[in-house]
């Protein structure tokens, strides 16, 4: 900055500036930058005064991640092979983090990572493949948590009323990644409702209030339905587990369970598919289902599970029926029917009469798979 207080570029011939040596690099009491202690290296002849702010101090430490590709290296920040290892095909996979670390904290771990490549110390030239800007968890007046504002919800006290899976679940649940959500405390409870009901799958109460194994377990193979559960829900958390869609992967989840209770005699073998598909939201609970059922080994390091194509394939579907474009009812009708076995169907149907109020059917629309809709005159 000159004398009269205006920025002023360095000429081409100062370039490039080299920084003075300092032994110092403490802060001054003054709040100036450890720079602002060599005062002739501030203070130029003519009167002119350096800019001494370049960069936040912790832009220095914005490489972090090369570090955490080899963390126990005592003679380099980070070996070669190693970087070549886990950033070799693109750098890192994928970075969650608030919108404002797209110009604070990746800014510069981009500038630093982009100099390392064209000094040959890194394997490829972007240090992130992918980034998501994960939505913050408002207070339930839909405003910021701030103590200020008296509407903070203190994660501590939450987990030791509702347990660390209730927690994890819940604020997976609440809603896509990216947005923000408003905190609620009736949702925090249902979170623990369905934990509870996957508890109820294995165990009973006993008057005494012991947790004793449920009668309904069983040894034997799942039917075939229930095969198709397991399927479907096995093939949609893990899609969206990969997509990074945690709410509707919850929403398999609870579906499944609603099938599991409503049978009277549940697989164990089921269950513990269940345990598997469970662990990424709810470890706990998932470790105890697993352990209980007697699984092998530990459920956080088992397996995934994995969809058998043709368990994924549905014997009977659902058709809505319409009586001149207005829904009237549903048959059940295998996929591969043809239209005239579906028209065979509906014109057999007992609640037929009632749903075209005695009129006579002129024509009947189908949309195999999709729809019937009767045109009645």
């Amino acid at each position: 900055m000159n004398f009269a207080g205006h920025p002023q570029p360095l000429q081409e011939k100062d370039l490039p500036l080299t920084l003075p040596e300092m032994e110092d690099y403490q802060p001054s009491s003054s709040g100036e930058p450890p720079l602002g202690k060599v005062i002739s290296w501030k203070n130029l002849s003519d009167g002119s005064v350096r800019e001494l702010n370049t960069m936040p101090q912790w832009a220095g430490s914005c490489w972090y991640y090369l570090r955490f590709c080899d963390p126990q290296n005592a003679s380099a920040p980070f070996g070669q092979d190693a970087e070549r290892y886990w950033m070799g095909n693109g750098g890192v996979d994928l970075y969650v983090g608030g919108a404002e670390h797209a110009v604070l904290h990746l800014l510069y771990a981009r500038f630093w990572h982009k100099v390392l490549f064209d000094l040959k110390i890194v394997s490829h030239p972007e240090p992130f493949q992918r980034l998501v800007n994960q939505g913050i968890i408002l207070g339930e007046d839909n405003r910021k948590m701030s103590k200020s504002v008296g509407n903070v919800v203190n994660p501590d006290d939450v987990i030791a009323e509702h347990g660390a899976d209730a927690l994890r679940v819940f604020e997976m649940f609440m809603g896509p990644l990216e947005q923000m959500k408003p905190w609620s405390s009736k949702g925090m409870e249902g979170s623990v409702r369905f934990l509870a009901r996957i508890w109820r799958l294995i165990c009973e109460e006993t008057e005494s209030g012991d947790w004793v194994p449920s009668p309904a377990l069983t040894d034997d193979a799942p039917a075939p339905e229930t095969q198709r559960a397991l399927a479907k829900a096995t093939a949609k958390v893990t899609t969206d587990i990969e997509g990074l869609q945690m709410n509707t992967a919850i929403s398999a989840l609870m579906i499944l369970v609603n099938h599991l209770t409503g049978l009277n005699r549940r697989p164990k073998s089921a269950i513990l598919q269940l345990s598997r598909l469970l662990a990424p939201f709810a470890p706990h609970l998932a470790e105890e289902v697993h352990q209980r059922l007697h699984g092998a080994g530990l459920v956080s390091v088992a397996d995934w599970p994995t969809a058998r194509p043709e368990d994924l394939i549905e014997d009977q579907i659902e058709l809505p029926v319409q009586v001149n474009s207005r829904v009237k009812g549903k048959i059940q009708i295998s996929p591969q029917a043809t239209q005239e076995e579906i028209e065979s169907v509906v014109r057999a149907h007992l609640d037929l009469p009632q749903w075209t109020a005695g009129k006579k059917i002129q024509k009947l629309i189908i949309v195999p798979g999709r729809i019937v809709n009767c045109i009645c005159g």
